[in-house]
């Protein structure tokens, strides 16, 4: 029986225990921060809660141009709803913290081991933790990242607030400056606008969202300005700095901005230090992260990593996939690299920003000569009904199949939508066999098919 320990107990960690479980192994992993890691505990699970409860706000907030009013003497129905910020962060980590504990119950039902202890490498095949000494077949790394500091600027973690910090505040912050506008910039940015915070967006590029397909970069910043959250383009921050019961932010070109919090936004660190993996035979890039190929091999024989410690497109889904991958590898089952053309993925803005395969940049940069439709959620009929007017859906195809290679779709649970265009790109659709088949009427997805039959060949 193959013995497999895993470092971390992250989606990378826990899912590719459950694979080697399911595969007959001798499992063995190793948390010091809790199962789900911060994915489940500090970053994805309660980043997503807490911006559907800022959905029901934005819904509550647009209800008037549905005709809906509350008989409170106000015509506003957003007038009419107020956050108890204290609630929505118990519930936020409540949820947070079940899902840890149902995970940790899959586990123990496998027959997989637990052990709390940070765990590191002497040599490719033994895992120490503590005074244990753990003999190994495989390892598998997966210690996830941080939150990266901006230098001179230490959370205090009650006015400068990492986003692994901000479940703890108890009011809801009046003015927020979020540094950074990334996706985790953006997507706290919008939640907190949503929730009621004044919310000043400090960008260093000349948009937000330098990452994402730009045209829907575009209509979120529309959107934000729209709603009155102010944003800062080519505008870096030099420090933040606690200044009496609040902040001030300054920026190198000398000014600066005041707020009562501070969120920093800039980026991760990979959890890789005093591992003993360099001297495993393990190599790390120059940002400290682990090299590994598409089936998550590192250069040390037998040992494998999966996840935001590996740097490679940092989403819990891939981390899992990842981990999913290494143990078919190592254990000798049937396995499919991790083919990244084909990894969807999702920023969880109001408008919500879905993406796959192709980009806009790659082809305005002649790395592709692909064709594109791009359809208006403004002329969708599902979309008039809801009252929603930003967004549009993209689709991307080979000039002479018509296959599908990348779509993005700007809309409220975009999320949701993505996925046909993500079977579409698997699949190796065209863009006719899209088209043909059937959307319901009306809906959103409509426009997913009326893409594909703008881009329909003629024979």
């Amino acid at each position: 029986m193959a013995r497999v320990v895993i470092i971390g107990g992250g989606p990378g960690g826990y899912e590719a225990a459950s694979a080697a479980a399911q595969l007959g192994a001798e499992v063995t992993v190793v948390d010091s921060d809790g199962i789900g890691g911060s994915a489940v505990l500090t970053d994805c699970v309660p980043s997503k809660t807490l911006i559907a409860t800022a959905e029901v706000m934005t819904e509550v907030e647009e209800a008037g141009e549905l005709g809906l009013r509350v008989d409170d003497g106000d015509d506003d129905p957003a007038n009419s709803v107020s956050v108890e910020f204290n609630l929505v962060n118990s519930r936020v980590k409540a949820l947070a913290a079940a899902q840890s504990d149902g995970i940790a119950r899959r586990l123990a039902d496998e027959k997989i081991r637990l052990i709390h202890g940070r765990g590191s490498l002497d040599g490719p095949e033994t895992v120490v933790v503590g005074d244990e000494r753990l003999e190994a077949d495989v390892v598998l790394v997966a210690t996830g990242a941080r939150p990266r500091i901006l230098p001179g600027s230490e959370p205090d973690g009650e006015r400068i607030l990492t986003w692994e910090q901000v479940y703890e505040l108890q009011e809801l912050p009046e003015k927020l400056i979020v540094v950074g506008s990334g996706v985790t910039g953006a997507e706290f940015a919008s939640a907190y606008d949503a929730l009621g915070s004044e919310v000043v967006l400090v960008s260093s590029r000349d948009r937000v969202l330098p990452g994402e397909d730009a045209d829907a970069a575009a209509v979120l910043e529309d959107v934000f300005r729209r709603r009155g959250l102010t944003v800062l383009g080519r505008s870096r921050a030099e420090s933040v700095k606690r200044q009496g019961d609040g902040v001030v932010v300054t920026l190198t070109d000398g000014r600066t901005v005041h707020g009562s919090h501070a969120l920093l936004a800039v980026g991760s660190l990979p959890n890789t230090e005093n591992m003993g993996l360099v001297e495993s035979g393990v190599s790390l890039d120059d940002g400290g992260f682990i090299s590994v190929d598409r089936v998550s091999r590192t250069s040390s024989r037998g040992v494998y990593a999966a996840g935001d410690c590996t740097g490679v497109l940092m989403l819990a889904s891939v981390a899992a996939m990842q981990g999913r991958i290494a143990m078919s590898h190592a254990l000798g089952d049937a396995v499919s690299p991790l083919d990244q053309s084909t990894v969807s993925s999702n920023v969880f803005t109001a408008p919500e920003i879905a993406t796959v395969g192709l980009t806009q940049a790659t082809l305005d940069a002649g790395g592709s000569t692909a064709m594109v439709a791009k359809v208006p959620l403004a002329d969708n009929a599902r979309a008039k009904m809801q009252g929603v007017r930003d967004g549009f859906v993209k689709l991307f195809c080979l000039p002479n199949t018509g296959i599908v290679v990348g779509g993005v779709v700007v809309a409220p649970r975009a999320s949701e939508l993505i996925h046909p265009i993500s079977l579409a790109v698997a699949g190796r659709l065209t863009v006719d066999q899209v088209a043909q088949a059937f959307t319901v009427y009306p809906s959103v997805t409509g426009s997913i098919a009326e893409a594909a039959r703008r881009l329909h060949l003629r024979n």
